[in-house]
Parts: C-alpha cells; sequence; structure tokens
C-alpha cells in the first residue's frame, strides 16, 4: 500500500472511532447527570430555579427526614412538573452508623439494625408516596451514605426492578458499555469551585464516558455545600456546550444505556 492510500485508510478508520464515540451518548460526546440529595429547602429556593432558567433537567433524590415532602409538596409537585426527576432516597435515609463520621445516625434509623425486608418496604412505602407527588412510574433510586447492603446482602437487591437504576457515591467517569446500572458512580461535590466543576464535565467530554454530580447544600443548607457562583458557572457552561453534552435526569440515562448495553450483547 503506497503512503498517500495508507494515510487515506488510517484517517478514514480513525475518523470514523471518533465520529462514533461522539454518538453514544444520544448522538452526545457524553452524558452528564445532575443529582441533588436529601430533599432539602435550598433545592426548591435555590437549584430548581437555577437549572428551569436555564431549561435544564436533573434529579432530586427525596427522603423524608428533612420533612420537606410534608412541608413544601406543591414545590416537589411543581419541580416534577418542570421535568425533573424525582428519585427515591428511601423514607428514614438510614445509614451505617458504626462508621467513621456516621454520629448523626440514631439507632432507630441504623441501616444494622434493619432487616433487607425492612429497608425494602421503606423503600416501596416511598416509591408510592413519590408517585402520588408526580405520577410517574420510572424513577431511580440512590442509597443513603452510599451503604449498599445490610451485612452480606445487597438490599436491593429483591426490589431493584421497580427501578431503573441506582446510584451509589464512588467517583467514577465510565464509558456506556461498562456502567453497572444498579451501582452507578457519581462526585460528591463540597466547596469545589466553578472551574474544577467544569473541568470534570471537560474530563467526561474528552473521555466520552458518564459524569453523574452529587450535591447537598446549594448556597447552604447542608454542611456539603457547592456555594451559588460555582454552582452558576458549571450550570451556563452545560448550556453553552449542550450541543456536545447530552445532560438529562438519572432515569432517562439509565433507561438509555440500558437499551445500549441490551442491543450489543
Amino acid at each position: 500500500m503506497n503512503t498517500k492510500l495508507h494515510c487515506l485508510v488510517l484517517f478514514l478508520f480513525f475518523g470514523y472511532c471518533v465520529k462514533a464515540q461522539d454518538t453514544l451518548w444520544h448522538h452526545k460526546k457524553c452524558a452528564v447527570v445532575l443529582t441533588y440529595d436529601d430533599a432539602l429547602d435550598v433545592d426548591i429556593d435555590n437549584a430548581a430555579p437555577a437549572l428551569d432558567s436555564l431549561g435544564l433537567k436533573a434529579t432530586f433524590y427525596l427522603s423524608n427526614y428533612t420533612e420537606t415532602l410534608d412541608t413544601r409538596t406543591a414545590g416537589w409537585r411543581a419541580i416534577a412538573a418542570k421535568g425533573h426527576e424525582l428519585g427515591n432516597h428511601t423514607y428514614y435515609h438510614p445509614c451505617l452508623g458504626n462508621l467513621p463520621g456516621r454520629s448523626f445516625v440514631t439507632p432507630e434509623d441504623d441501616l444494622n439494625n434493619y432487616s433487607v425486608l425492612d429497608v425494602d418496604k421503606e423503600i416501596h412505602i416511598m416509591n408510592t408516596l413519590l408517585k402520588a407527588i408526580d405520577g410517574k412510574g420510572s424513577r431511580t433510586f440512590a442509597y443513603p451514605c452510599g451503604d449498599m447492603k445490610i451485612r452480606d446482602s445487597f438490599y436491593l437487591d429483591p426490589i431493584k426492578n421497580e427501578f431503573t437504576g441506582a446510584r451509589s457515591v464512588r467517583p467514577e467517569m465510565l464509558h456506556i458499555q461498562d456502567v453497572k446500572l444498579y451501582d452507578i458512580g457519581c462526585y460528591g461535590i463540597n466547596g469545589e469551585s466553578g472551574d474544577q466543576l467544569v473541568s470534570l464535565v471537560q474530563k467526561a467530554m474528552d473521555s466520552h464516558t458518564l459524569l453523574v454530580f452529587l450535591f447537598h447544600g446549594v448556597g447552604g443548607g447542608h454542611s456539603l455545600n457547592v456555594s451559588l457562583p460555582a454552582h452558576s458557572q458549571l450550570l451556563h457552561f452545560l448550556k453553552q456546550h449542550e450541543n456536545e453534552i447530552w445532560i438529562a435526569p438519572m432515569t432517562e440515562v439509565a433507561e438509555y444505556i440500558q437499551h445500549y448495553q441490551s442491543s450489543s450483547k
């Protein structure tokens, strides 16, 4: 093969590979999911209005230990009506209380004191409550504190078919074929600058992977917090590059991954 022909073959081959990578995520370079945990007042007051001002959609993982499902039901219903996902984060947010930094876990909400049946009933009740709020049947789950097991048992296994996927707390960016739908990693945010948040997105774009953000406080409201300017800088970057980045609620992205993985077997 002469040099010119060889170069043409390489160009066509690698050009095709780059193009294929660029279209894996709903015809975009990567996917970004914005998630907000714990049903905080700042979700309704700060996060949702910022998202809506730019037409971006996210997932809010709700528990009622903050009691906003009781006190601000109309606010959550309005968020769902604008296309955001209300995800299941259990009703009481049980976590393993015997780990470092878990002094906030009460004996009643200690996952060590639950059975698999106990937590699955609680999750199912939360699904029923969320459906009463948003009328939707498709949603995802987020493990409180990232705890997935009761002793040696993965507690979601008996009822995982109630969800399109589940988010853990392990920081990672994976290619679409490598994502584990019931153990989706994420980047927990606490004090990062806007530039740092944007750099994570740029890394996902370069690597053609899934990037999930986990926020708690947005402009306050939680010890784990992102400032309003940093949050705004991230959202504006996503909006400016939405022709290259697929930004969607977790349940939509999980359904897309499931379809891709099933069809590529």
